[in-house]
């Protein structure tokens, strides 16, 4: 099966030409399946770190991500998710107050995704796909294929994006960090500025089992650069 695999993309501060990029990439790999990687909205105004003031209050971000979403669910109807640490950011904030899970509406209803499946992680055709909240280092992924013992698919980490293989007399796996849709110029991530490695702007598609990770042509004069959306 072909699939492919959409990074973080920290929606509504998504790189103005991923969901172009990723839409090209479904065709041209003539993809069957969809899987965001997770951190599909970034929910900024609920976080519990330090925020920054020019972004908007709760309710504005939610109108701007609703809205942004719908775009990639009118692209990618039919899809899985994998939970990310920002997705749940709802359900965090709502245990800190001691509310439980089962007061909240779902993530199907938040964001109007009725034929999206949200969950925490996914197996198919024995790879492991999950967000990766709780995996750092220079290859998360890699880290992540140590504890799973298994080929693992995985996003978070926004600077990290490619592919290693393990082999034994017995079998291969590998371990994929997708990279990222996010822009880091955005507010949203101002913590961030001062550093000077930026985040891996890729997706990765999983053919019959072996993984392929495309960065995205977004310099100018590229097919994906800002000025052209």
């Amino acid at each position: 099966m072909n699939t492919l695999v959409i990074g973080d993309l920290h929606l509504p501060w998504c790189r103005r030409g991923y969901l172009q990029f990723c839409q090209d990439l479904y065709y041209e790999w003539d993809c069957e399946k969809v899987i965001f990687i997770g951190d599909v909205v970034d929910l900024h105004a609920i976080s519990f770190h330090q925020k920054e003031p020019g972004c908007p209050g709760p309710k504005e971000e939610y109108e701007h991500a609703k809205e942004a979403v719908q775009l990639w669910y009118k692209s990618f109807p039919k899809a899985v998710i994998t939970l990310g640490n920002h997705d749940k950011r709802i359900v965090r904030r709502a245990k800190s107050v001691d509310i439980p899970e089962i007061f909240l509406k779902s993530y199907n209803q938040i964001w109007r995704t009725p034929g999206w499946s949200w969950r925490e992680d996914y197996v198919l055709d024995d790879i492991y796909f999950y967000h990766g909240t709780g995996q750092g280092g220079k290859y998360p992924a890699s880290n992540a294929v140590s504890k799973m013992l298994m080929s693992t698919v995985m996003g978070h980490m926004h600077k990290a994006s490619g592919t290693k293989y393990f082999a034994n007399p017995r079998r291969r796996i590998f371990a994929c960090d997708t990279g990222c849709g996010i822009d880091d110029k955005k507010l949203a991530f101002a913590y961030g500025m001062d550093l000077k490695q930026r985040s891996i702007i890729s997706a990765a598609v999983v053919i019959d089992g072996i993984p392929y990770v495309e960065p995205m042509p977004m310099g100018r004069g590229e097919t994906y650069h800002d000025s052209n959306f």
